[in-house]
């Protein structure tokens, strides 16, 4: 496995690097492909980012999230970044994507070291953070973040910093996130041939709830769920950071396949129907209420109709699936945390009834989020399906607690000497999250 950057770039450098202050967001989504363009203001409670440019088309080239034509997947980029340059008045040079979590991979590994000296330094948290990172490496994948969950000091769980600390053992709880190789050399190509520097890879669910969550979901313990056309996909943040991640390959997209077929009605027409009229609710006046179906072509050009009661016994099922599943996923090994408080963003999590059957499949309290914490969002950006590059800018600019954040200049190998596994058990039982996917 190599570590983020996945392999050494031809590319000439842009002459004129980043702009200080100025970030780049880019989400290339299966439906939409959105770019944020931010500056950061310096505000009494810290940095704060103010959204200058933003850039949004329908996606091209783009399949379950990830890039099917090179050359569309290409031009798509380059106009999206350009209509958000022109907004902003500034050009950018480099960029930060997010990933579909389809294609990333979550593993939990505690890893333990003694301390010679008795107190605990930044190199000793350092060395050991790079020894859990060594362990998870394979071929053909690349780690795109590394986060210290917690830290234990002679047994002492939860501990969040133990920089001058003493104790004779230190162990660290790692989750981290990897990649395909393969998808992100495809990802770079297109980067690079609008002309721009991939900056950093992030996994989309992750800065979702960045944007969606408060700093006491976050703390406390949610679960965010990221509704995409393709794509559903959850973060389990807990104690300030995240904690695991997971995704099924069913989203917004397929409720429209299912209406299409339902009511033997176009693609289009059925997405418009989707969202003009579509819920997963049921009223008393549904089974009075008749919508308006176009035909399929070859059918004629007479209207037909169906009752919204109709509508909703084909999308009800379909929500229940996909939370079903992601709930199966979280729950392999009876890890699933009922205590977490369901939080959900993404286009199609704004589909009335989603929350509701969200909160009966978990058994826990939802609700619909949309980002905060960015501010100049026009109303047209501001919504849930935007909380993916609205956190990616968020990222950027507070800054990422990992032990890799970018690209990382870690030297794994001679870390690894140094540390031994902390139990066997305790490796195995963080290790069946890699399998979850």
């Amino acid at each position: 496995m190599s570590t983020f950057p996945f392999f050494t770039s031809n590319k000439p450098k842009s002459a004129g690097q980043a702009k200080p202050g100025i970030c780049a967001a880019l989400d290339l989504g299966s439906s939409k492909t959105v770019c944020f363009i931010s500056r950061t203001e310096q505000t009494a409670e810290g940095p704060r980012p103010r959204i200058i440019g933003v850039g949004h088309q329908s996606s091209r080239g783009m399949r379950g999230g990830v890039i099917a034509d090179l050359e569309q997947a290409r031009a798509n980029i380059r106009e999206t970044v350009q209509r958000a340059e022109r907004m902003a008045g500034v050009a950018v040079s480099q960029v930060s994507v997010a990933l579909t979590a389809a294609r990333a991979r979550g593993e939990g590994i505690t890893l333990e070291s003694p301390i010679a000296r008795g107190e605990i330094t930044e190199r000793d948290m350092r060395r050991l953070q790079d020894a859990a990172i060594a362990e998870c490496q394979r071929p053909n994948d690349v780690i795109l973040h590394a986060i210290a969950v917690s830290w234990v000091v002679d047994g002492q769980d939860e501990v969040s910093d133990p920089r001058g600390m003493y104790g004779r053992n230190l162990a660290v709880n790692m989750h981290i996130v990897t990649a395909p190789l393969g998808p992100l050399r495809n990802l770079l190509t297109c980067i690079e041939g609008c002309h721009l520097d991939l900056k950093a890879v992030i996994a989309s669910p992750y800065a979702a709830g960045l944007a969606a969550l408060t700093d006491d979901e976050i703390e406390l313990g949610a679960t965010l769920i990221d509704m995409g056309a393709e794509t559903t996909s959850a973060a389990v943040f807990a104690s300030g950071s995240l904690a695991r991640l997971s995704a099924v390959p069913v989203g917004g997209r397929h409720v429209t396949s299912d209406l299409a077929r339902g009511l033997q009605t176009p693609l289009s027409s059925a997405e418009r129907i989707k969202i003009l009229y579509g819920s997963a609710l049921e009223s008393p006046s549904d089974d009075r209420q008749m919508i308006e179906v176009p035909p399929v072509a070859g059918d004629g050009d007479r209207m037909n109709a169906a009752p919204r009661s109709m509508l909703n016994s084909i999308i009800r099922p379909r929500l229940d699936e996909i939370f079903e599943l992601l709930r199966d996923k979280l729950n392999v090994n009876g890890r699933l945390d009922h205590n977490h408080r369901i939080v959900l963003t993404g286009a199609a999590a704004q589909l009335p009834g989603a929350k509701e059957i969200a909160a009966r499949v978990f058994g826990h309290s939802a609700r619909l989020a949309q980002p905060h914490s960015v501010s100049g969002l026009g109303d047209a950006v501001s919504g849930p399906g935007f909380s993916v590059v609205s956190g990616i800018i968020l990222r950027e600019t507070r800054g990422a607690a990992e032990a890799i954040s970018g690209p990382p200049k870690l030297n794994v190998a001679r870390a690894k000497r140094n540390a031994r596994p902390a139990q066997p058990q305790r490796i195995t039982v963080w290790r069946w999250l890699a399998e979850s996917f």
